[in-house]
């Protein structure tokens, strides 16, 4: 046997029993330390989990978007075609309307049908009278019941000399 167990018997069990003890609390330390690790851990887990979750989300929002934009796009060009075709369209009806416009500005030429005279008779208006052949303003006023000088009063300049068939001249209103 060794020395210590022979001198001093008393001292080593105390010894054992105190390490013992340390040994059991500092286990005991540990495993509460441990329990607060894995509720931490527990928790972080869960976190994880909401995380992941979220990062899904993401995931479908974000291919959501890109669908989105690519949609958008093919909206924009497809407008803008449309946009392109109606400003056609217009031009066209601008340009048609244009031809329109200036064949109203235009004299029409009579059409001529087969027998007719090259130039239609003149249609007297209210207040008008065509001159027939033969007419002078003196045989107008006593025909139409007017005064010569009425009948000039109405048609200053003109020369009674110088009527020609088919003109039209202002008679006095009655």
């Amino acid at each position: 046997m060794d020395t210590i167990s022979r001198e001093n018997n008393s001292m080593l069990p105390v010894a054992a029993v105190i390490v013992g003890v340390l040994a059991l609390l500092v286990g005991g330390y540990a495993a509460i330390k441990a329990s607060s690790l894995q509720k931490t851990v527990v928790n972080h887990e869960e976190k994880i989990g909401k995380i992941e979750g979220i990062e899904s989300q993401v995931g479908t929002a974000a291919a959501s978007a890109d669908k989105a934009a690519r949609d958008i796009n093919s909206l924009n060009r497809s407008t803008q075609e449309a946009f392109n075709t109606v400003a056609a369209s217009l031009g066209n009806i601008q340009a048609s309307i244009t031809k329109i416009e200036e064949s109203q500005k235009k004299p029409v030429a009579p059409a001529k049908s087969a027998g007719a005279t090259p130039h239609e008779p003149a249609v007297a208006g209210p207040d008008e009278y065509v001159i027939k052949g033969g007419d002078t303003l003196a045989k107008i006023a006593r025909a139409q019941g007017y005064s010569l000088a009425d009948l000039q009063a109405v048609n200053p300049g003109i020369d009674s000399s110088k009527l020609k068939v088919g003109q039209k001249i202002k008679v006095p209103k009655k």
